[in-house]
């Protein structure tokens, strides 16, 4: 069954419940679900079960193999990171999905803008995971919601993360378009496939800790 989307008024956002993150790329059996799992996993290393009530985590390709299973360097890698690659089904980048994302972010400019051209008064929270990671280190975490554990504290947090961050975009600029995206590693050795696992989880890390307000415990 197809999400029912949420409603807008005025072309803003009017979103309760949970969170829902939506990573982007091209064939979606590389990039975004080596990024849905890690991310996946991070919550639920900082945060256990109270993650999954409030945060939700999926992925399509804006060409995406429909139906079709991770590529296996990805599955890989992903197991080295102790992150689980099972159960994953490509999907093919859909206006629901759209619809029914509070973040969306994309492996590079170019599908940035494929989610954007979409509609849906996307563009206020679709960027590239770079481009959302440098921000966010911008922002103070004081002027976020603390994180208590009253049911939807989490998801709010979340949400004027997501706000603050739109906010800086015109004003903190990367310092080459380049810096804001994450090459393909279709058809590459395990050890690309390696590269852009490190530099996804990199990216991620910060974003994780500041939708949470739980750093990584650093072994």
């Amino acid at each position: 069954m197809r999400p029912t989307p949420r409603p807008y008024a005025h072309g803003a956002e009017q979103r309760v419940g949970r969170f829902r993150i939506l990573y982007v790329c091209t064939g979606g059996v590389c990039r975004s679900p080596i990024a849905e799992r890690l991310t996946l996993h991070e919550l639920t290393l900082r945060l256990g079960g109270r993650a999954g009530a409030e945060i939700s985590v999926e992925s399509a390709g804006t060409w995406g193999h429909e139906g079709a299973p991770m590529e296996s360097n990805a599955a890989e890698i992903l197991g080295e990171f102790g992150a689980d690659p099972s159960g994953f089904i490509g999907r093919e980048l859909l206006d629901e999905h759209v619809i029914d994302a509070d973040l969306v972010l994309t492996a590079t400019r170019d599908h940035r803008a494929q989610v954007i051209s979409m509609g849906h008064d996307a563009g206020l929270r679709t960027f590239t995971l770079k481009e959302f990671t440098r921000l966010v280190r911008a922002i103070d975490p004081a002027t976020l919601p603390d994180d208590s554990v009253e049911p939807g504290a989490l998801a709010e947090r979340a949400r004027v993360l997501v706000r603050a961050a739109a906010a800086l975009r015109g004003w903190l600029l990367a310092a080459s378009p380049e810096a804001d995206e994450v090459d393909d590693p279709y058809g590459a050795p395990l050890g690309m496939f390696r590269n852009c696992g490190s530099e996804i989880f990199d990216a991620l890390d910060p974003i994780v800790t500041a939708l949470t307000g739980v750093a990584r415990v650093r072994v």
